[in-house]
Formats: C-alpha cells, sequence, structure tokens
C-alpha cells in the first residue's frame, strides 16, 4: 500500500512540473541570449557588422552544396566574359518550360520588382511614386521599357537583379538562381508586348 502511495505522488509531481503547466511565475533560463535572440529582416541595417548588412556577401573561394555548378548560368557571362545573350534554353527546359519558366517569372517579379518598377514595367510602382512626392527623384525606378534596357543582354538583367546596381539592392538572397532567370524572361515578355508598333517602311516601287 506505501508503495502504491509513492507511486501516486510521485507522478503527481510529475505532472505539475510538466512543460504546459500553469505558473505565475517567470521561466527560469540558463542561457537567457539564446532563449532570446535577436532577429534579422533581409536588406535591415545592423550595427553587428561592420558594414551594418544583415544580409552577408558570400565568402570567397567558398562553394556552397546548392551552389550553381555552371559559372555561366550563376553569373550571366560567357566563357569570355560577355553577358550572356539569352536565357539559357536548357535552363528553361528543366524549369519546365517557357510557358511554366514564364509564369515563375511573373510571380517572382509581382512580388519582387513591382514595388519599384510596377506591375507593368514602367517604373511607376508604388516606392518609386513615393519616392518622386517626397522629391526623391534618384529613387525613381526606370522604366524597363526604355530603349536602352530594351537591347541589354539578357545575362546583364540577370546580373543586375544578382547584383543589385546604384539604388537597386541584390536579390540574390531572395532569389534563387533559376528564379533570377525566369524574372529576366518575364521582363522581356513584358517589353515585347508593351513594344511600341514600328512604322511602316515600305517603299513603293518606281513606275515604269
Amino acid at each position: 500500500m506505501k508503495h502504491v502511495l509513492l507511486i501516486v505522488v510521485a507522478l503527481g509531481a510529475l505532472s505539475t512540473g510538466c512543460v504546459g503547466a500553469e505558473s505565475d511565475k517567470p521561466p527560469i533560463v540558463g542561457i537567457r541570449n539564446m532563449y532570446n535572440q535577436p532577429r534579422y529582416d533581409t536588406q535591415e541595417k545592423k550595427p553587428f557588422f561592420a558594414d551594418h548588412r544583415s544580409m552577408r556577401p558570400e565568402i570567397e573561394g567558398t562553394v556552397s552544396r546548392e551552389m550553381e555548378a555552371s559559372l555561366t548560368w550563376a553569373t550571366g557571362r560567357a566563357a569570355d566574359d560577355s553577358y550572356m545573350l539569352e536565357v539559357p534554353p536548357n535552363l528553361i527546359a528543366m524549369n519546365g518550360g517557357t510557358e511554366a519558366f514564364l509564369d515563375r517569372g511573373k510571380d517572382r517579379y509581382n512580388i519582387y520588382c513591382s514595388p519599384c518598377h510596377s506591375y507593368s514595367g514602367n517604373g511607376k510602382g508604388m516606392v518609386s511614386r513615393r519616392a518622386d512626392q517626397l522629391g526623391a527623384a534618384g529613387l525613381v525606378a526606370p522604366t524597363l521599357h526604355d530603349d536602352r534596357l530594351r537591347h541589354i543582354p539578357d545575362g546583364q538583367i540577370f546580373a543586375t537583379v544578382t547584383n543589385g546596381v546604384r539604388n537597386m539592392p541584390s536579390y540574390a538572397h531572395n532569389l534563387p538562381m533559376a528564379d533570377r532567370w525566369a524574372v529576366v524572361l518575364y521582363v522581356r515578355a513584358l517589353q515585347l508586348s508593351q513594344a511600341p508598333q514600328a512604322a511602316a517602311t515600305t517603299e513603293t516601287e518606281p513606275t515604269r
């Protein structure tokens, strides 16, 4: 009987000490900084590092398991260091074909690019409009339908998305390599859909 009573008491003590039991006392935490760790958001400025960047650049010379083996795909540059002229066809095929890859690019573009460049690519997204209202013209995104941007190589657009340029940050941490190429393909589709109609240049043959 005594043994049974001891078992009941022990079980009662264990049940009151289990995780989830109600208590008005603060939790006992041995290592406080592991219990309440600081959280860094993407592109957030933090004083921990000397450059104040929460998004850390890759360590030179290291290769991650997720890194694309093809340097041309990863950098947007061909073997002669010139920009690749078009989105790699093999990459498109590996990602379900043109239609699926284009849909993926549209989805990623609408999330990450449209706030500045707008859904149509005319550079009048919400961020750009707000910057213009505040008189910060330098923060207004350019239109993607500029004639210069229509004719730059696809690899150059990919490199811009990857590395950033001027006020535009790098999106390498937000978008995997394939997604960045998908965005390039969608940008080309936007440019094509809104290209100005070429004037007719047919010449009338001389009368004989």
